[in-house]
């Protein structure tokens, strides 16, 4: 949902949606209103995000329930040393990522059981996660394509590409939402990219052309 709100009273002060300290103060007094606030502004990237890192799309909402959770219990430890965006942010890639550990022991273990039954499912999921700017630069069968191939990518370049080509986060934001050093943000991107491509070169017979910019949707032309 937009920011149209003109503003929030928060015991007797008004509250601007573009001020961000005044949200952090207001929740960490516990305030349900400014917890909504949170919600209406961060849940639809949110969940974007969670969805693009994790190959169960249905399992994103309970993994956005909890990444909200934790950051309402602990909002009180945020100290500013980014903003509240990359804050949330990186507790969603943890999140996800934790996620994705424990559904991966979980899915061994189930395959392993059905194994011995002869029979073995596998089932591939794709929900759209809602609209970004990388969405509005792609056309809708272009779109499908690259988001079935980042499910292919490594996990941490995934991550990389899918924040700064799709969230559009300076890599300095990245590093910190992945807490890793700058150049091995720089690296990550790189080399998701070139997996990326690859995969969409081996899909696509007219292709997208993959620059070192980002994602563009011009026919590549021969």
């Amino acid at each position: 949902m937009a920011d149209t709100a003109v503003g929030l009273h928060f015991d007797g002060c008004l509250f601007s949606h573009g001020d961000e300290d005044a949200l952090i103060t207001a929740l960490s007094q516990g305030s349900g209103d400014a917890y909504e606030i949170l919600i209406q502004r961060y849940q639809q990237p949110v969940y974007s995000l969670v969805c693009r890192l994790t190959n169960e799309p249905s399992e994103a909402p309970d993994i956005v329930q909890e990444v909200f959770l934790k950051v309402f219990r602990n909002i009180g430890a945020f100290r500013g040393n980014s903003s509240l965006k990359t804050w949330i942010y990186r507790i969603a890639v943890n999140e996800a990522y934790n996620h994705r550990r424990w559904f991966s022991r979980h899915q061994r273990q189930e395959v392993a059981l059905t194994a011995e039954e002869g029979s073995t499912h596998y089932a591939d999921g794709l929900m759209d996660p809602g609209r970004s700017p990388f969405e509005l630069a792609a056309d809708h069968e272009t779109r499908a394509l690259v988001e079935q191939a980042l499910e292919k990518v490594n996990p941490n370049f995934r991550a990389a590409v899918v924040l700064r080509d799709i969230e559009d986060l300076n890599y300095e934001d990245i590093a910190t939402v992945l807490d890793v050093s700058l150049g091995t943000v720089k690296s990550r991107i790189m080399r998701g990219r070139e997996a990326l491509r690859k995969i969409l070169e081996e899909r696509m017979e007219t292709g997208v052309r993959w620059s070192s910019s980002g994602l563009s949707n011009e026919p590549v032309t021969e």
